[in-house]
């Protein structure tokens, strides 16, 4: 049988290994904040790389972090209805560009299943035969997890499940918020670019009349001679400047903000700044001309 003693001698034992297997030549670290503190030294007098270094912070980070610190909230959660037509359902995924969706039952409480956006290809194309759409023959089960699970145990959980989405439930029962495998790494490698990120040789990327993809160092003046917009605050330069004045806060991954015809989501961002926006036009009609098909 264990005692506190033995655990603690255990911890410390590992902690020191992993200190030496980094090349960190110091006292043995009793705890994982004295370790991280030991890396940081290190990436400081460069003895690590910095990307290496970010990495096992980022590892270590994930050992003591839980689901509700880096879900998806409930308020801004993308979900397709059971009830809904195709053509609306459709939409909503052309919309948002996501792979996976929660699909709903009526109530963001009654979530019936999962749907991957692949799974509607032969119904957009017309190889549909005679058959009539029925979403229920193509949602998959889905896993729900609480708020307070780990994030390194809700990793393995993924990944021996091989599922890459799962609702966040709160003591309740009710849905909190949702997590994906993708949130999950991004704490340890850092933010993932995935094809809808902006080239590096652009600063707006065209998804549809509707939704672009704005990096948030973008000139205003580029940004309105796209757009044929007249954002301007003072002091101000850069559309990611002009979120971050707007919510009052830099903003985390997720936060949204409405101005004038246009909605502001964060793609990407960490604890210093601003880099990817998502830019959905409200009401498309007087941007016609200014953005071409």
């Amino acid at each position: 049988m264990s005692t506190d003693t033995d655990e603690h001698s255990s911890n410390g034992s590992l902690l020191g290994h992993i200190a030496r297997l980094l090349g960190l030549k110091s006292e043995e670290p009793k705890n994982i904040k004295q370790l991280q503190s030991l890396i940081s030294q290190a990436d400081k007098k460069s003895f690590l790389p910095p990307d290496v270094a970010a990495m096992v912070d980022g590892v270590l980070q994930v050992s003591e972090m839980r689901v509700r610190d880096i879900m998806i909230p409930r308020s801004q959660m993308v979900v397709l209805d059971q009830s809904n037509l195709i053509e609306d359902n459709l939409e909503i995924l052309i919309a948002s560009a996501h792979s996976r969706f929660p699909v709903i039952a009526g109530s963001m409480d009654e979530v019936a299943g999962t749907l991957l956006a692949k799974d509607l290809l032969h119904w957009c194309i017309g190889d549909n035969g005679q058959e009539a759409f029925n979403i229920d023959k193509l949602i998959r089960p889905v896993i729900f997890v609480p708020e307070s699970k780990r994030l390194n145990i809700m990793l393995h959980e993924f990944r021996k499940q091989r599922n890459h989405i799962a609702v966040v439930v709160d003591e309740y029962g009710g849905t909190a918020g949702l997590i994906t495998i993708e949130d999950v790494l991004e704490q340890i490698v850092g933010d993932i670019t995935d094809e809808h990120d902006v080239r590096e040789q652009n600063n707006i990327l065209r998804h549809s009349r509707i939704r672009h993809t704005v990096k948030a160092t973008t000139e205003l003046e580029e940004f309105n001679r796209y757009f044929n917009s007249d954002l301007a605050l003072s002091g101000v330069d850069t559309v990611g400047g002009f979120v971050i004045r707007n919510i009052g806060h830099l903003p985390q991954r997720g936060e949204t903000v409405d101005f004038a015809n246009f909605r502001f989501k964060v793609l990407r961002a960490d604890k210093r700044r601003v880099y990817l926006l998502q830019v959905n036009l409200l009401n498309e009609n007087p941007l016609q001309s200014a953005v071409p098909d």
